[in-house]
């Protein structure tokens, strides 16, 4: 469990399946410290393209969106929807900027926008702006065609890390 924003910027535990080893935030801040390069990586997009912090298992779960399969549970406490803006952690709600209110008006989604348009290839600013981009265009078919293009990310994964 990983607490997250959620609508109105109430914190909710988002249920995942570990991916990282039990020290994680300690190695992020060793690994920023000592390389500027990965410093740099993670400041333009909120995660690390080859993460060390990641184990064996956890790359593959990541790969497959399998991680994610606990946030059902999340859909059926009403904490997240299927589609909406991604569930962000409490420490980027600084990033969000002009648009946290528009984002963190709606319930946050296991698939979205942002993960159907790139996904990874998407600066941490460009999924805020897919992220509000959705919430201005939302309604039931326009969730119902993102749902369908998840399905294809899920089966054939390439973008994922």
């Amino acid at each position: 469990m990983q607490p997250r924003l959620g609508r109105g910027g109430k914190v909710f535990k988002c249920y995942k399946f570990r991916t990282m080893h039990l020290d994680a935030d300690r190695r992020l801040r060793e690994l920023l410290a000592h390389n500027p390069y990965l410093k740099q990586e993670w400041m333009l997009n909120q995660k690390l393209k080859n993460d060390p912090r990641i184990f064996a298992l956890g790359k593959w779960l990541r790969r497959t969106s399998l991680d994610e399969l606990p946030q059902f549970w999340n859909v059926l406490k009403g904490d997240l929807s299927v589609v909406g803006p991604r569930p962000y952690m409490l420490t980027q709600k600084k990033y969000l900027g002009p648009l946290a209110s528009k984002i963190l008006s709606v319930k946050p989604g296991i698939t979205g926008l942002w993960q159907t348009s790139g996904r990874n290839h998407r600066t941490f600013q460009e999924r805020i702006i897919l992220d509000a981009e959705y919430i201005d265009k939302r309604s039931f078919h326009y969730d119902l065609r993102l749902i369908c293009k998840t399905i294809p990310q899920i089966l054939f994964p390439k973008d994922a890390y």
